[in-house]
């Protein structure tokens, strides 16, 4: 059977439920892994999921910030917590599906100022992937593995609208994509998006609101992802990896568009 893992940064769950409904219908996730759904636990509109044929769900969520939640046609078994925020957010949530364990994660913005000493933020992002490195860099790579989400750091040259200029922006410095780099290193993660399309092709997930039309502006960054372990790798269908651009045209739409694959498991 197929799998189609889809993540997306919803910006609040409750405000755009009507446009994941569409999405779904549209391109049949078996499993939602969302980002900034805004929201308490007991908030979350479970109902809407059930109507939407993902009925299993695994939520963590927070008043009014942050949250993340995986929603699943199939079951949904307990996977490793990895509760990397040393603020106590709502920033991990993980299970198992059709054997594959899924860890989704939004991991913080950063602040303005790309110094540790000056924006305790941007110390808190960069702490985050210290801590992330170091527990799956004990990991078995052999096991099937897929990390997902919103992970605030757009790595490559062409992953940015302007590599000169935003590598002195928070998102895109060096440090930062020496982090995301030693985290990717740390049990072989493929980069399935990337590796999916040639290095010097521009790619993006996220597009600011302040311009009225993205698409012109074109002042995108690519800060969501998709990555698999060595174990899982293989199991990705060729493809099947993409950006779906289109839906940040939708009538108030988050800033992030969902970035889907399919796994042959």
């Amino acid at each position: 059977m197929s799998l189609r893992v889809v993540t997306w940064n919803v910006n609040s769950v409750r405000l755009r439920a009507e446009q994941v409904a569409r999405f779904v219908a549209e391109q049949a996730p078996d499993v939602l892994c969302l980002q900034e759904i805004k929201c308490l636990p007991d908030q979350f509109p479970e109902a809407a999921f059930r109507d939407m044929g993902l009925p299993h769900l695994k939520v963590s969520g927070q008043k009014g910030w942050h949250g993340v939640a995986i929603a699943s046609r199939h079951p949904i078994a307990d996977a490793p917590d990895l509760s990397a925020c040393r603020e106590g957010h709502a920033r991990c949530v993980s299970g198992v599906i059709e054997g594959v364990e899924i860890q989704n994660f939004y991991i913080p913005a950063g602040g303005d100022i790309p110094d540790r000493t000056l924006n305790p933020k941007f110390d808190h992002k960069l702490d985050f992937y210290a801590r992330l490195t170091r527990q799956f860099a004990a990991r078995d790579p052999k096991a099937p593995l897929l990390v997902a989400g919103d992970l605030n750091i757009a790595p490559g040259e062409n992953d940015v609208w302007n590599h000169r200029y935003m590598s002195r922006i928070v998102s895109h410095t060096p440090v930062e994509v020496e982090a995301m780099r030693a985290l990717q290193a740390s049990l072989g993660f493929t980069d399935v998006i990337r590796d999916a399309h040639p290095e010097d092709q521009k790619l993006a997930s996220w597009w600011s609101y302040r311009a009225a039309d993205f698409r012109q502006s074109n002042r995108g960054l690519r800060l969501d992802h998709l990555w698999t372990s060595p174990g899982l790798t293989p199991a990705v269908i060729p493809g099947s990896a993409r950006i779906h651009e289109d839906v940040r045209a939708w009538e108030r739409p988050s800033d992030h568009a969902p970035v889907s694959l399919d796994l042959a498991v």
